[in-house]
């Protein structure tokens, strides 16, 4: 993987870069749709591809273990063959999903114990067979396996955490340099840098991952509930510290507006599942604002989706015909909030870069965060 710096903004800390891989070009910043069991939830990949364009999408190390299982994924060729898709994919390594799971887990040196969601049935997660099952998987970007600690955390927990974390980069690191590429192309492995909301923890922290020379880095533990003021104090921190000839990961992060913040503080790479899981909820995110189509304010409003035209759906449907669908529960009415959602991700952090490569992209994200934060 190869990452090259295209220009800063004079204003902030915002970059635009370009990331290659095997599988392509990503331009960043970016935003990585989640598609969390080989599925972009309620979209075609010929859509995803066509309409919403992303340079990389992402997929879900602890379900894609459980379902469709690693034997299958290696059968298949890998994950890109099995979904059909020839772009770049990122996996997360299950440290937030087995976070997630708190009631049905139990966290030790050595690695996790956990029960699956599916069939309650037994499982453990180490440093090491997490690095051989993302191996299998075969996605471009990979993530080193670390404890994702809960808001609020205990400050002395957090720090053990922590240390747990670096511990567990270490045997990925020296596990993965024995394993050789399953499909013939690289893998990289980013490292995840925690420390809850503590300026001194993170600031350990992303010395310790800056030291690992890891190819990008990530942020995690920042998308768990605290205020969003607090994301930004850590990813402030974080980001003084993290090379800067490296790309930067925010993983799980956000609204349209957290991302402009975001990027603004130096960040390259997000993904969230706000987009889809809003879109299936009747929520629309707009240039203007947000709107929820479920309203029936919108049950005889005739003008377009979105009068951005971002998306085909954008102008091809109305706001009264997209309310109806959801009043009648229809599954197209969510596929076609998901496909406006996600385009909008899309062209909003591709505008971003546009103004960081224009040189007004302090202003112009000013303007975009105030108009975005009404609802409709």
């Amino acid at each position: 993987m190869k990452f090259q710096l295209k220009a800063k903004d004079s204003l902030s800390k915002a970059r635009a870069g370009v990331i290659t891989t095997d599988h392509g070009v990503i331009e960043t910043p970016i935003f990585m749709p989640v598609g969390t069991v080989a599925s972009v939830k309620g979209v075609h990949q010929r859509e995803l591809k066509n309409d919403i364009n992303p340079d990389i999408i992402l997929g879900n190390t602890y379900h894609l273990y459980l379902r469709p299982g690693i034997e299958i994924l290696e059968k298949a060729g890998g994950l890109h063959k099995f979904m059909n898709w020839d772009r770049n994919i990122l996996t997360d390594s299950g440290g937030y999903q087995v976070y997630s799971l708190s009631a049905n887990r139990k966290i030790k040196e050595e690695g996790v114990k956990f029960k699956s969601h599916i069939d309650g049935s037994y499982h453990v997660f180490t440093p090491e067979n997490v690095m051989e099952i993302q191996r299998s998987i075969g996605a471009d970007i990979i993530m080193a396996f670390d404890e994702c600690t809960p808001y609020p955390c205990d400050y002395n927990y957090a720090k053990r955490s922590m240390h747990m974390t670096h511990r567990w980069l270490d045997r990925c690191i020296s596990h993965l340099g024995t394993l050789k590429p399953i499909y013939g192309y690289d893998q990289t492995l980013f490292p995840i840098v925690q420390g809850s909301v503590y300026k001194d923890l993170r600031r350990q922290s992303a010395e310790y991952i800056a030291n690992a020379g890891a190819e990008g880095n990530a942020i995690g533990g920042l998308s768990v509930g605290e205020p969003a003021e607090e994301m930004y104090a850590m990813t402030e921190v974080v980001c003084e510290i993290l090379p800067e000839d490296k790309p930067r990961y925010l993983m799980g992060v956000g609204t349209p507006i957290n991302i402009l913040e975001n990027i603004a503080l130096g960040i390259d790479m997000f993904d969230c599942v706000m987009p889809t899981r809003n879109a299936r909820n009747g929520m629309l995110f707009t240039s203007k604002g947000t709107i929820n189509i479920k309203n029936k304010k919108w049950e005889d409003d005739f003008s377009p989706i979105d009068e951005d035209g971002i998306t085909w759906v954008d102008t091809e449907y109305t706001k009264a015909y997209l309310r109806h669908l959801f009043t009648v529960n229809e599954m197209l009415g969510k596929q076609i909030a998901t496909i406006h959602n996600l385009g909008f991700y899309l062209w909003l952090v591709r505008s971003a870069r546009q103004h960081i490569l224009q040189g007004d992209f302090a202003q112009w994200k000013n303007m975009m965060v105030s108009s975005m934060d009404n609802r409709l």
